[in-house]
């Protein structure tokens, strides 16, 4: 193939060397030459790769006439096209009509005049150079993809081709002699035109994206680009237009924009989109003068689900959770989620505090609504922290950090709650990082003890087991309350190694008080909500019973109300196995949870424990003591016993006796005891 700048072949075909050299002279300074002597030799050079652009050919040779190798080039597709100019001495009108009737281009006759000859050749290939391009032209034209309309000097539409009407619905006959503001759909504006028109004046070019109405009323997006024909004198004669369909293009970039800006799983705004957002929030705030209340929002307890009954249930859960959440907030208000359980809103406005306020209420009512995901029934609470521009941080980073410290003050409040963020909250934070590295070290080294608080029956005050306590006791703090290293060694999931250290503490000591003939005793040991979900917790325990040879009559295991709600079904087929192995089983904090008595019957326990919460203010308080006499009435008709936490007082203690409360449990009858305390206080018992 001839390359722009390289000279085009031309294959000069005759019979006699004298007229090839005339030829050749004529021609050899402009153009890279071959030669034939005879019309076979001819065909075999045209037919070569390197094809000749032109081929000029004598009429008469022996063997094969000029007229036999043009009609054999013609009838070859791939030499068809060569053009070819008739050299001859014959000037017959017939024999100049026979060949070009057969497609000759051209006719010389002999003898050649040089100057006539290179004019005659220099104006073919260009007559077909402009012809190669005007075909292509009309094909690209006819046959391009994108859409092509032509307008006049006045801008009126002259020609279209079929892919315009393919795109717009229009077709030639429709839309010529209209004005292409016929396709707008009214989306640019008056400065955006004239911005186009003054380029196209001035540069001839303009390319952009418009937006155009389909024949059938819908619209679109396009990438446009119009350019200008001028004449001789400089003026526009037309205008070429083309252009194509951006739909496609601008959904990808949609999707791919969404993707970038929302969490997959929940479709809420992801961090990237709430990074962005809030900037604008707050920039509008300090604006406007309002404020903004940025709320972080936090599953309890949710590794918990996530880690008992996999993934796709806990994926589930989220889901659901967020759906709820928008529920719950306005179309205009920022809702996001950070990532794992963690929900970010913000509300902007006048009054941001008791609209946040009322915003948690109602969110913390419906999260810890039933959920009912893969045939589970779930349980869950929230806890929120809220911080307020521009009184706690006038910047996204510090509102983060606040909201986020006020979320954990919330959880340390007993969780499903919401807290604003106070100064004092920044030293709670910083107090619950130290607990948390110390907590990591105290199990190495030894920190923590065991303390037994007594249990009694009721009515005759007889020493009847004991509750397990943990206590650490901090090298630097001194004793730190379970109410403050529970719950976040629950977070982190500490308690699963504190608890098993605990129950093998408690099975080592209760072998040591079997050997000193305290073998009537039951010692009860609290399992968390991570202890009682975690993989293969039966066989641990009796693997722990079995090393100390400890009898499972001689321990208890106390269970929240929430653990066994948060699965009901799972939890009625473990506890079964517990009970199978000879373990009695107590549901702690009995009333402060959501159970349910169709479920309540079908669990395998012993005990209810009434919370020492319904237990302080019997018998004044006529609510409590309400629900006090309800659990031991329940407990009754369900044959379990019932215990009394928090008792302190003979008063209560008669009230609870008279009611028919089984057990006490609280400093009326002992404090926590340590274990050589207890040893002590339980021989002298039992004498």
């Amino acid at each position: 193939m001839m390359t722009t700048n390289e000279k085009p072949l031309i294959l000069l075909v005759d019979d006699m060397p004298a007229n090839l050299h005339v030829l050749v002279a004529a021609l050899r300074d402009d153009h890279r030459i071959k030669t034939a002597t005879s019309g076979t030799t001819a065909l075999d050079l045209a037919e070569r790769d390197d094809r000749p652009q032109l081929i000029l050919l004598d009429v008469v040779m022996p063997g094969m006439s000029g007229l036999e190798v043009l009609r054999r080039l013609r009838e070859n597709p791939e030499t068809r096209d060569i053009p070819v100019i008739f050299i001859t001495a014959d000037v017959s009108e017939q024999s100049q009509l026979e060949g070009l009737d057969l497609g000759a281009d051209d006719y010389i006759t002999k003898p050649v005049v040089a100057a006539v000859l290179r004019v005659r050749v220099r104006n073919l290939l260009q007559r077909k150079r402009t012809e190669a391009r005007l075909r292509l032209a009309a094909h690209v034209f006819e046959y391009g993809g994108e859409a092509i309309l032509i307008t006049d000097c006045d801008n009126c539409i002259v020609e279209v081709n079929p892919a315009f009407t393919r795109l717009t619905g229009y077709t030639s006959e429709e839309i010529c002699g209209q004005n292409p503001k016929i396709l707008s759909a009214g989306h640019a504006t008056a400065e955006e035109y004239q911005r186009m028109w003054h380029a196209i004046r001035e540069q001839g070019f303009w390319q952009g994206e418009m937006w155009d109405r389909r024949k059938n009323g819908e619209i679109y997006p396009k990438l446009l680009t119009i350019s200008v024909v001028r004449n001789a004198q400089g003026e526009i004669d037309f205008h070429i237009g083309s252009f194509t369909d951006l739909s496609e293009q601008k959904a990808v970039e949609e999707k791919i924009r969404y993707v970038a800006h929302h969490d997959a799983l929940t479709g809420l705004p992801n961090r990237l989109h709430l990074q962005i957002s809030l900037e604008q929030v707050i920039a509008t705030a300090k604006r406007e003068n309002q404020e903004v209340a940025l709320m972080f929002i936090d599953l309890d307890r949710f590794k918990i689900i996530n880690d008992t009954l996999g993934h796709n249930i806990g994926d589930c859960l989220l889901v659901e959770v967020a759906q709820r959440l928008r529920e719950c907030v306005r179309e205009s208000d920022l809702l996001a989620r950070l990532g794992g359980d963690e929900f970010v809103l913000a509300l902007a406005g006048d009054d941001v505090v008791n609209a946040a306020a009322q915003v948690a209420e109602k969110i913390l009512g419906n999260l810890s609504q039933t959920y009912h995901i893969g045939g589970q029934v779930l349980h869950s609470s929230t806890s929120i922290g809220i911080s307020l521009y521009p009184h706690d941080g006038d910047n996204i980073e510090t509102l983060m950090k606040n909201a986020d410290a006020s979320m954990y003050h919330a959880k340390a409040m007993g969780r499903n709650n919401f807290q604003f963020f106070s100064p004092e909250m920044n030293r709670f934070s910083n107090e619950r990082l130290l607990l948390e590295n110390s907590l990591h070290r105290a199990l190495a080294q030894g920190e923590f003890t065991v303390h037994y608080q007594p249990q009694a029956d009721i009515a005759s005050g007889r020493l009847v087991g004991a509750e397990a306590l943990i206590r650490w006791h901090h090298p630097e703090r001194g004793m730190v309350s379970p109410l403050q290293f529970i719950p976040l060694a629950e977070e982190n999931g500490m308690i699963l190694p504190i608890g098993t250290w605990v129950l093998r503490e408690v099975c080592r000591q209760i072998k040591v008080w079997r050997e000193v003939g305290l073998t009537d005793l039951r010692f009860a040991v609290n399992l968390s909500p991570r202890q009682f979900h975690q993989e293969n917790l039966v066989g641990n325990i009796i693997d722990i019973l079995r090393e100390f040879d400890v009898p499972a009559s001689a321990l208890e295991l106390e269970i929240t109300e929430g653990s066994v709600m948060e699965n009901p079904d799972a939890a009625v087929s473990l506890l079964n196995q517990l009970n199978q192995h000879g373990l009695s089983i107590a549901i702690d904090d009995f009333g402060t949870g959501y159970s349910s008595l169709g479920y309540l019957k079908r669990f395998p326990v012993s005990k209810l424990k009434i919370d020492r919460s319904f237990v302080m203010d019997i018998p004044g308080d006529p609510d409590d003591s309400a629900i006090a006499i309800a659990v031991i009435q329940l407990a009754r008709s369900l044959g379990l016993k019932t215990v009394a936490e928090g008792v302190e007082t003979t008063v209560q203690r008669q009230f609870l006796s008279d009611q028919g409360c089984d057990m006490l449990q609280g400093y009326w009858y002992s404090k926590p005891l340590d274990a050589a305390t207890f040893e002590a206080f339980a021989l002298h018992a039992a004498r």
